[in-house]
């Protein structure tokens, strides 16, 4: 048989069952909304990248109406809103918005909405003060700070040139910043509508990521730190180049566990992809994940391994585009988390480059 004639033939081989429940298998059309529960509807927002959408969230709020995140700032986006407004809004006004945390995809339209409802952004202080950190390319986010921690772990210079090329994305999708907000903080809660929501703080993806979570109508807001189908991205930055994110991410996943004993009933919704019931299965395989990529690193750095030779432990493809800042900030993490946990120690060779090897 040729490899074209075979090439044709069905895929025979047993795919792997998700055990997640997904209630809602269809995602609303963009400018739409969809009923996830009594005055809770679910928003999807296109975004121009391989991972092509982000979820939002409205909620009924007596007199008017809580937004929670607010999508990349294209003019696609802004449209979808105005169509929402329009159809979907009663002739309430939107009276609070909130930001889970400061990636582009979240906090892109909150000055615009902001300003379009007379309103300030609830999110948690440090998300506040990274937003324009970043926007302002200051504190250790310049440019000049990513090449020399790249370098550090080993980047050559060849492929230094995909980060150095790379667009700054951050304006584009964040024009402007509110210049104030309305700070969140762990455990408080919020009445929204009928219902009481909790803010639940996690840390590895970002500073001070606020997710809610609602034991009325048992439902837990994720934001980014929990998805149902892609591990939430754990870097290491410039301005904290020792830090664990790996271990912050870790333990945030441990409290999401203990939010309330129905866990296999709550409804997560996710920043990205669908909604879904199965909370204590997904972070156990989360854990898991992390846990096989830690062994799987562990064993690579019998001989000394720099975050750069460690790429092809952690993933099954090459990275030639900007996604290979992302790419070395999770190999960063993981060997620093290594590091942290005494299973590694970490040298400064001759070339200046860090290298890890097991203790």
């Amino acid at each position: 048989m040729s490899s074209a004639t075979a090439s044709k033939q069905p895929d025979t081989r047993p795919r792997p069952v998700d055990p997640l429940n997904y209630p809602l298998a269809e995602p609303p059309a963009p400018g739409t909304v969809t009923a996830v529960a009594p005055g809770v509807f679910w928003l999807r927002m296109p975004l121009p990248f391989v991972l092509n959408h982000i979820n939002l969230w409205l909620l009924e709020d007596g007199d008017g109406w809580t937004i929670v995140d607010c999508g990349f700032a294209t003019d696609e986006a802004r449209g979808c809103w105005e169509k929402i407004f329009a159809a979907h809004l009663n002739g309430k006004p939107v009276t609070r918005v909130m930001v889970t945390h400061f990636h582009p995809d979240h906090i892109g339209l909150a000055n615009w909405l902001c300003q379009k409802f007379g309103v300030v952004p609830w999110l948690t202080k440090a998300e506040f003060l990274q937003s324009h950190l970043v926007l302002n390319r200051m504190g250790g986010i310049e440019p000049e700070y990513v090449r020399v921690l790249m370098e550090r772990h080993g980047l050559d210079h060849e492929r230094m040139k995909w980060i150095e090329a790379r667009e700054h994305l951050y304006p584009i999708g964040v024009p402007s910043l509110p210049h104030a907000h309305h700070r969140m903080r762990e455990g408080d809660v919020i009445r929204i509508g009928a219902n009481d929501w909790r803010v639940v703080i996690g840390h590895g993806h970002s500073p001070e990521h606020a997710s809610l979570y609602c034991e009325s109508l048992n439902l837990f807001i994720a934001g980014d730190m929990l998805l149902p189908r892609i591990s939430t991205n754990v870097s290491v930055w410039p301005s904290e180049p020792d830090a664990d994110p790996v271990g912050d991410f870790l333990a945030s996943l441990k409290r999401y566990a203990v939010l309330a004993a129905p866990a296999a009933n709550t409804l997560v919704l996710p920043a990205h992809g669908l909604p879904f019931r199965g909370l204590h299965t997904r972070v156990d395989a989360l854990h898991a994940h992390h846990r096989v990529r830690l062994e799987n690193v562990t064993a690579a750095c019998v001989s000394p391994q720099r975050a750069v030779d460690v790429l092809p432990v952690l993933f099954d493809r090459e990275f030639n585009d900007h996604h290979l800042i992302f790419a070395m900030g999770e190999a960063i993490a993981h060997l620093n988390h290594l590091m942290h946990r005494g299973t590694l120690r970490r040298d400064l060779d001759g070339a200046g480059h860090y290298r890890f090897q097991r203790v």
